[in-house]
């Protein structure tokens, strides 16, 4: 099947806000905001894909994060530092770790609109990401989870980073971003693979396209079979969809898209 790209080209909108999580010029989030700005709104942080490579960036996500404002959320479009600029080993997996910790207290800080939240005060968040994004959504829920997660939801995730690494996905992508392969690093993979972690500790969905040629349906059933596994493990649901890689991402009102938002909101 030829994959269809054109979301990638699509013009990136503004945000509403942009916020800062730290110094460098990658460690930087847009904020889209739903319309109109009444009741208050769950927090979703949103992290895009691209095999953690400098030249994709959050602009191509840009469009399904604010078709996810539009339909009541607080999107939170994290950038990151990525390999071929000044991320890589550790710093990307540095920011997310910094990203998660600071950006749902920050938001709530600098948007014109109250972001809900728990008895206790805590934001009500999900974390969503698509393919590598989906790989950082999955990470930060089990190794750095943002106060009040609730959910997580990963589109198309590169959830299995030793097979991704075996099947040179991306053209050698996880071995330029951990350094080698398994057997060089295997410390690295033990931090970074989500295939060998702990179960998140919050429901999870994984949403997989059966055509993708992109990240193989494969690694996402080996994930949830892992999840699965894993003791006390909570709800892990795998959606398997007739469609590509990019599509999960398409801002259209697609039965796909429609069942994204609806997984998203299913922990309420």
């Amino acid at each position: 099947m030829t994959e269809d790209r054109s979301i990638l080209a699509r013009p990136a909108p503004s945000p509403d806000v942009q916020v800062r999580y730290g110094p460098h010029t990658d460690q930087v989030a847009d904020v889209f905001l739903p319309s109109p700005l009444s009741a208050p709104a769950p927090l979703v942080l949103a992290w895009h894909g691209g095999f953690w490579e400098q030249r994709y960036d959050r602009s191509h996500l840009a469009p399904f994060a604010q078709a996810l404002a539009a339909a009541g959320h607080v999107v939170v479009s994290v950038e990151y530092r990525r390999v071929g600029g000044d991320g890589g080993w550790p710093a990307t997996l540095d920011d997310v770790v910094a990203a998660s910790a600071q950006l749902p207290r920050l938001v709530a800080g600098a948007a014109p609109v109250a972001v809900a939240t728990h008895d206790g005060g805590e934001p009500r968040s999900v974390v969503i990401g698509h393919s590598a994004g989906g790989h950082l959504a999955l990470w930060s829920a089990t190794s750095c989870p943002p106060r009040g997660l609730e959910a997580v939801v990963a589109l198309a995730p590169v959830a299995d980073l030793a097979l991704a690494w075996q099947l040179r996905l991306g053209d050698g992508a996880v071995a330029a971003w951990l350094g080698g392969g398994p057997v060089d690093v295997p410390d690295r993979y033990a931090v970074a693979d989500v295939s060998v972690l702990p179960a998140p500790r919050v429901p999870t969905t994984v949403v997989h396209g059966r055509s993708d040629s992109v990240v193989p349906l494969e690694l996402s059933r080996r994930y949830v079979e892992h999840v699965r596994r894993s003791p006390d493990a909570p709800a892990v649901r795998l959606v398997e969809q007739e469609c590509g890689h990019f599509e999960l991402i398409a801002p259209d009102p697609t039965p796909t898209f429609k069942l994204i938002l609806e997984k998203m909101t299913a922990y309420r």
